[in-house]
Parts: structure tokens; C-alpha cells; sequence
């Protein structure tokens, strides 16, 4: 009999929050902390777990809070501490729990450590950030772009250099070479900690060791270094994450997840490996990875293969069972909408089949499942026409600089702009088919997305067809059976095109998986044994009918005969 190595958050479903776009409660048309409050039982509905908030400290908000002014506040926007404080208590009273967004690369260029620091060449806060000298012809020290467009170095005049930034240039990059900065940052988590948060998801975390200040390779663009290779995974990475466990996060019964650009499953184990004294788990983009990603965001083709995807996830199944625990997730705040992309938006049948199909497939695999607000909704990508009305400095930056300085036309950088821009899953979530969707009684921060009428959680809470209903259902399968939440992963028909299929298998029990991932019916024959096999769940009634899967069919069985007791 294989033992099993329980922990709350290997069992725990999250639910990501982007609080600006998801409940407001004033009326300022922006989401805030008691609109979260208001909504806790449709949360808590759901079946989730843990409650995951993009960042609601004080920040002039270029990046929409992740360039932080003062890490112990809350924005204005979001309402004040005490309001924090009841939405945390009422959580923990509901048996769920929080985690905060940790953003410790950078901080805002208005954060009292950076004014300090470029204030004086000389004076004690200068090392707290990264700052070199020019070149001799007085340009950058070297050829990096940021992740956000232009260099990724910006001048002081008043003192001479350049200071680091690998985002925008009012992030400025934290230096965690020095021990101040370090200790600064463990006592800024503990006080969150003492206040009764129950964990962090860390922002760009593989980012804050440099291992070098060398020219990078030219991006695909031409236009900039590209700073990953000294700037991922770092010299020192493990050794501070050792150190931020070892003073503060060992402390408490909490979660971790890093947020890790450029992991392989290899140097996963490193960082969440159950022996490593790290962190629970990452992210990983290999899966965001397939059709461009990052490195290929706003090229004009941006094609996918099922057996890529295949590729990716058995990876990452196979080489960390047993080694380290893994994150699921089709979307974030950062992503386009997953139905769009993955699924099929064209229709609302198949929006509503191909929504339900893609939970079945990645969340009975092993992990933590993360779902990002809307997606238990089937909620879609938008479509915008023109730049001025996208607020995401990301795109903007990006649509200006390919424009002007690569020739891309309007026409292609919208249709670019309209698959890819991490626009579409910002806007508002949609909670009525009434005015602004019931998100705001005001004018709202950014405009919806117009299919609101159709696609709402208050037409679908009660609906036992609908997306929410079905990823309730599911979520409540997976929470009910260790086989779904430890069992061993094998792959089956690894070169299909169209059908995902997989096992998952503990101590003599298996379960079945099987997804279509076409519009279309496929041919296929249920493996042997399985043809008396109990459904567990389906977005069809029956499964695998007459040897033929229906568009978008998804179901899981469980070999006829077993069960979890």
C-alpha cells in the first residue's frame, strides 16, 4: 500500500481574484475589498478552497498594483486595512483561506526605498536597487529590453547611472545581493503573516538573483538583448528562498507558489521539491508556451498542436510525481481567456462544451488547480479596435513599438492584440445580465466585455447545465478521490490530434480520462476494461457513446468494480 504525503494545499482548489475587475461596491466603477466580501458565497459555492489576490497594496498603479509604493497599505482604491480585515476574517470563517501576491523583484520608483536610493550615489539606500555605470559613449551598460518594451535601463542625471528594470521603467529592480533588502522584504511577509494571511504567490520569484550584466542575444524582434539567460534562475535564487523559509515561511502553516520564467521540471524539484526547504510549488509556461507565449506574444501566426500540449503536461506529470507538486491552470491575469484559445468561442454550444471539456482535462490531472475569476463562466476573450481604449501597459507599449519601429500595421497588431493581449482577461467579471453586468453601479474602470447578457454567474448558478454548475461538480469529484489527487499519470494515445486521454492510478485504482479536443466527432474504442466503468463525470450524458466522441465530449470513469473506500 503506497503512503500518502497529505497537505492542506495539495488538496485545496484556488481561486484567483483580480480585485480591480471583480465586485465594486462604491460605485467608483473599480472593483474593491468589500465587493470581495459580497461575493464569498458565490465563491465559497463554488468549492474552492483558497482565495489568491492579485496585489491591493498602495501602488501609483502603472501596472495595475504591481509596482508597489508601500507594501503595509492598501490602495485607496481597494478600501483600507480594516476593510482587509474583515474580508480575511470572514474567509477563515467560511473555512477557506488567503493568499497575497508577494512582489519583491521590484517596487514602484515612488516606494521610499527607491526615492532614498537615487537620491544620494553615496547614502545607505543606495544598494538597495541596481545600479551601473554608462557605457563610455554614455548609453545603457548593456543591450537588455524590458519585458514591457524599450531598454530595460533607465538614466539619473542627478547621479550619473543607470538604474535596472527589467518591466517598466517605474519598477526598478531590488538588489537582493544586499542583506538589508533581504531583511527588509522577510519583515514586510511576516507582518502579513501575523496579520493572518495564509500564504504568497510570488511574483517573477526566479528574477531576484542576476548572474551577470553581459550583452544578451538579440530578441526575435531585433530590437533589444534578451536579459533571461542572467537573469532566471540565478546564481543565488535557491539560496535566498532557503533563506526566506528558513526565517519566515517555516514559521507557518502556509502556501507558497512561485511564479518561475524559464522552469523546466528539473529545476522545479529544486524550487518546490519536497526536501528543498523552498517553496510548496510554480508556475511553469511550458503549456502558455505552445502557441508563442511570452517570446512569440504579439508575432502574427500563433498555431497549436494537442500533442504539444500532450508533451508538455506528461513531462511535468511524470517528472515530478513524487519529487515536487504541481500547479494546473489554463489562464490568469496575464492570459488570454482560456476558452478562446484552447476552446471553441464560436458558438455558445461550443463554448459551453469545449469550457467544460478543458476542466476535466487539466484539473483531474495531479496538482493544485488554480482557476482564474470568469472561467467557471466560460467568460471570453473581447475584441478591441482601437489601442486607445486598452489599458495594459504591456500591450500598449507593444502596439507602439511594433507600429512605429517595426512596420506592423494597425490591422495586423489589433488581430494580434484581439488573440493574445492580457486585456481580455481584465475586464470586469460578470455577475448580472443587468447594467455593467452588475459589476459597478458607476462608470467602470475598463469597458466590458459585450456578451454579458448571455454569459453571467447569476444566470448559471442555479443552471445544472452550466459551466459554474459543471466546474462545481468536478471539483467536488477530484476533492472526493485520492486517486485524482495523488495517483500516478500515464499517457494514452500520445499522437492523437484530437483526443487527450490519460490514467491516473493509487494503490490498485485507476481512473480514466478522456477529452475531444475538436468541434468535431472523432472515432475511438474505450481501452480494454473499461467499457463497464462508473462515469464520475461527463459533459455529455453517457460517455464515448457508440465508439464515437461527440464534439468536445469529455468524461472520467472509474474501472467498474473500485472505489475510493
Amino acid at each position: 500500500m503506497e503512503k500518502i504525503q497529505r497537505a492542506w494545499w495539495k488538496e485545496a482548489a484556488v481561486y484567483q481574484i483580480y480585485p480591480r475587475s471583480f465586485c465594486d461596491s462604491n460605485g467608483d466603477g473599480i472593483g474593491d475589498l468589500n465587493g470581495i466580501l459580497q461575493k464569498l458565497d458565490y465563491i465559497q459555492g463554488l468549492g474552492v478552497d483558497v482565495l489568491w489576490l492579485n496585489p491591493i497594496y498602495d501602488s501609483p498603479n502603472v501596472d495595475n498594483g504591481y509596482d508597489i509604493r508601500d507594501y503595509r497599505a492598501i490602495l485607496a482604491e481597494f478600501g483600507t486595512m480594516e476593510d482587509f480585515d474583515r474580508l480575511l476574517e470572514a474567509v477563515h470563517r467560511r473555512g477557506m483561506r488567503l493568499v497575497m501576491d508577494l512582489v519583491v523583484n521590484h517596487t514602484s520608483d515612488q516606494h521610499p526605498w527607491f526615492l532614498a536610493s537615487r537620491s544620494d550615489r553615496n547614502g545607505p539606500m543606495r544598494d538597495y536597487y541596481i545600479w551601473k555605470d554608462p557605457k563610455p559613449d554614455g548609453g545603457p551598460p548593456n543591450n537588455w529590453g524590458g519585458c514591457f518594451g524599450g531598454p530595460a535601463w533607465t538614466y539619473d542625471k542627478d547621479t550619473g547611472q543607470y538604474y535596472l528594470h527589467l518591466f517598466t521603467p517605474e519598477q526598478p529592480d531590488l538588489n537582493w545581493e544586499n542583506p538589508a533588502v533581504r531583511d527588509a522584504v522577510f519583515d514586510m511577509m511576516d507582518f502579513w503573516f501575523q496579520r493572518g494571511i495564509d500564504g504568497f504567490r510570488m511574483d517573477v520569484i526566479s528574477m531576484i538573483s542576476k548572474g551577470g550584466y553581459a550583452d544578451g542575444p538579440l530578441r526575435a524582434d531585433g530590437l533589444y538583448g534578451d536579459y533571461t539567460g542572467q537573469c532566471a534562475n540565478g546564481p543565488r535564487v535557491h539560496e535566498y528562498l532557503r533563506e526566506m523559509n528558513r526565517r519566515v515561511l517555516s514559521r507557518y502553516d502556509c502556501m507558497t507558489v512561485g511564479e518561475n520564467a524559464a522552469v523546466t521540471p528539473e529545476l522545479a524539484c529544486q524550487y518546490a521539491g519536497f526536501d528543498r526547504g523552498e517553496l510548496n510549488m510554480v508556475f511553469h509556461f511550458e503549456l502558455m508556451d505552445v502557441d508563442g507565449g511570452e517570446t512569440r506574444r504579439w508575432e502574427l501566426e500563433h498555431p497549436w498542436k494537442l500533442t504539444d500540449i500532450k508533451g508538455v503536461m506528461t513531462r511535468w506529470q511524470t517528472l515530478l510525481d513524487g519529487r515536487a507538486w504541481n500547479t494546473l491552470f489554463w489562464g490568469n491575469h496575464d492570459q488570454p481567456r482560456p476558452v478562446s484559445r484552447f476552446g471553441d468561442d464560436s458558438t455558445e454550444e461550443s463554448r459551453v462544451r469545449s469550457a467544460k471539456m478543458l476542466a476535466v482535462c487539466l484539473y483531474l490531472m495531479q496538482g493544485t488547480p488554480y482557476i482564474y475569476q470568469g472561467e467557471e463562466l466560460g467568460m471570453t476573450n473581447t475584441h478591441f479596435t482601437s489601442i486607445d481604449s486598452i489599458n495594459d501597459v504591456q500591450t500598449r507599449n507593444a502596439y507602439r513599438e511594433r507600429t512605429e519601429r517595426l512596420g506592423v500595421s494597425h490591422e495586423d497588431m489589433m488581430g494580434v492584440i484581439n488573440y493574445n493581449s492580457r486585456e481580455h482577461a481584465r475586464t470586469p467579471m460578470h455577475w448580472t445580465a443587468g447594467r455593467n453586468a452588475g459589476f459597478t453601479d458607476g462608470e467602470p474602470w475598463i469597458a466590458l466585455n459585450p456578451n454579458y447578457p448571455y454569459i453571467n454567474a447569476q444566470s448559471q448558478v442555479d443552471d445544472p447545465d452550466s459551466v459554474y454548475h459543471f466546474y462545481r461538480r468536478l471539483l467536488a469529484v477530484r476533492k472526493g478521490s485520492d486517486t485524482l489527487l495523488y495517483g500516478h499519470y500515464r499517457l494514452l494515445l500520445p499522437d492523437s490530434e484530437e483526443i487527450y486521454a490519460y490514467t491516473r492510478t493509487l494503490n490498485g485504482k485507476e481512473i480514466l480520462v478522456v477529452c475531444n479536443f475538436t468541434g468535431k466527432e472523432v472515432r475511438w474504442n474505450l481501452p480494454d476494461g473499461w467499457t463497464h466503468g462508473e462515469i464520475l463525470i461527463s459533459n455529455y450524458d453517457g460517455a464515448g457513446a457508440g465508439n464515437v466522441l461527440r464534439p468536445f465530449e469529455a468524461f472520467a470513469l472509474r474501472r467498474g468494480g473500485q472505489s475510493e473506500t
